[in-house]
């Protein structure tokens, strides 16, 4: 029987960025509570950069499971967790430092073995193996959620374009020395990994990404790393976007609410594209 084919992407647009980041914790927690009640605990991999400032509307939240919480980190700096380069940083300042889970759950890199990349990649592997292989027998992890960011080049983690990281198919976690910004030397989940998710959740946010955002959705066949991210079938990927962002993209967006499941998603972004082509007819007929 052929594989079914990933569900399209689901967008969603907020007015500002406010609205995003109020939405997106209230997505994040849906997700943890569907988590806990299939599975026992909620797996979250976080990025860094721009995203760890919109996951700041998590702090205060109630009746949140944080004791059923595992974070891992989607991909890492090779420096000191105190850095302001580190991934894990940028998500201590704006979000962990304000929730109790118990830092026995948040799975961060071996400082020690910063000067070597090949053992800083095995060694984080080595976690996640620890932490999925009990509960899961497939050639992958399969996080609850990932939440990525969207680079300035069209990459996601440190997965960058036309890099031959980009082909690895046996490794969770790779590393690379050559990253064209920031520091050079980073480790990073690998694009099966980040294929075999429940749910992977892109937000993106200010003008700046706006051309970026049009060229991932509008025109995926460039077949940037972002564009690649389609999990298999039943994996659902989403766009959190502010107006800002989106201001170039013709995509059609979703009305925000929760999507359960691949039919669920195909319907909603079916419903988007006719609305879509009823608002264009309209303007036609002025």
């Amino acid at each position: 029987m052929p594989a079914q084919p990933p569900a399209p992407p689901v967008f969603y647009t907020f007015k500002d960025n406010e609205t995003l980041v109020d939405s997106l914790a209230n997505f994040v927690i849906k997700a943890q509570r569907d988590a806990v009640d299939k599975r026992g605990k909620f797996t979250l991999a976080l990025s860094g950069g721009s995203l760890a400032a919109n996951l700041r509307g998590l702090a205060g939240q109630e009746n949140v499971q944080w004791d059923k919480w595992e974070i891992f980190f989607c991909d890492e700096r090779a420096v000191p967790l105190d850095s302001e380069d580190s991934n894990y940083h940028s998500n201590y300042v704006s979000f962990l430092q304000h929730v109790p889970i118990p830092p026995s759950q948040i799975h961060t890199i071996d400082v020690s073995k910063l000067g070597d990349l090949e053992a800083l990649a095995d060694e984080y592997e080595k976690q996640l193996i620890g932490h999925f292989a009990a509960s899961n027998a497939a050639r992958y992890p399969t996080f609850d959620l990932m939440l990525l960011g969207m680079g300035q080049y069209g990459e996601t983690c440190s997965l960058f374009p036309g890099h031959d990281i980009l082909a690895e198919r046996d490794a969770w976690v790779s590393y690379l020395d050559d990253a064209p910004g920031g520091p050079k030397g980073r480790i990073t989940m690998t694009l099966p990994v980040l294929t075999h998710c429940y749910r992977a959740v892109f937000v993106v946010s200010g003008p700046e990404k706006a051309e970026m955002l049009h060229t991932i959705l509008d025109e995926p066949e460039t077949g940037l790393p972002c564009s690649r991210v389609r999990p298999a079938a039943p994996g659902l990927v989403f766009w959190f976007a502010d107006a800002n962002a989106a201001a170039q993209t013709t995509y059609p967006p979703t009305t925000f609410r929760w999507i359960d499941n691949q039919r669920e998603a195909e319907e909603a972004v079916e419903a988007a594209k006719r609305r879509a082509a009823r608002r264009a007819a309209g303007e036609d007929d002025e």
